[in-house]
């Protein structure tokens, strides 16, 4: 059987993905920040263990991996991120906030795969996903603005190139993948697709996910984009 870590598994993306890994059979580790008020990650059916996790609590974190330490974990998705303040022009940038977003959508993932590492490594697929945006891209980049977003996710690419030179010797394939403009509390009624389409997508790219394509910036539907 597989195990997928997802982290900010109780709403959005996260939830669907430990929904439909769920229905596939895996055995999914849930994490959030509040497990108790999780009511619809807790009404999921299959082998689902929600468990607490604060991704910018580096004490959270490594508790978590020390209590899963004898596990191996074939897919870890790094999935928590904020947007921070709206609109973010040159004249509104909100500095605190700024680093708060910094903390959970580019700090958190390296803690992650840090003190994840060793599960991945010993696990049969060894697959580590950043969520990440077209928004982090540099060449998509055509209409300025959302300094703090942006930024944090171009950060995160950077994070996630590193990771899977790093991480190459061991084997384990890192990617970012953006999930394209879903219907979620972050992307609002107007985006493109719903999270079900976009997790579908996502899952088919980990799983033609190959040594080779580590490091890749990947859309759902399974284009790379440009950094």
């Amino acid at each position: 059987m597989h195990t997928a870590l997802i982290a900010g598994a109780n709403r959005g993306i996260g939830l669907e993905f430990v929904r439909q890994y769920a229905a596939e059979g895996w055995r999914v580790i849930a994490g959030c920040r509040v497990p108790g008020e999780a009511r619809a990650l807790k009404s999921i059916e299959g082998d689902v263990k929600v468990r607490p996790l604060d991704v910018t609590d580096h004490a959270s974190v490594q508790d978590l991996a020390s209590s899963l330490k004898r596990d191996s974990i074939d897919v870890l998705i790094c999935n928590a991120g904020i947007y921070g303040p709206r609109p973010t022009t040159l004249s509104s940038v909100d500095y605190a906030a700024w680093s708060e977003v910094f903390r959970v959508n580019t700090m958190a993932p390296l803690k992650m795969a840090e003190c994840f590492v060793d599960h991945v490594a010993r696990s049969r697929r060894k697959v580590i996903v950043t969520v990440s945006s077209k928004m982090g891209s540099m060449e998509d980049n055509l209409s300025g603005g959302s300094y703090i977003y942006r930024s944090s996710k171009a950060a995160l690419n950077a994070v996630t190139k590193s990771l899977s030179v790093d991480l190459l010797p061991r084997g384990v394939a890192v990617v970012a993948i953006h999930p394209g403009w879903v219907r979620t509390d972050m992307g609002g009624p107007s985006a493109l697709i719903d999270v079900e389409e976009s997790v579908s997508g996502m899952r088919r790219v980990i799983d033609r996910l190959t040594p080779d394509r580590s490091g890749r910036f990947l859309s759902f539907d399974d284009r790379e984009i440009s950094w």
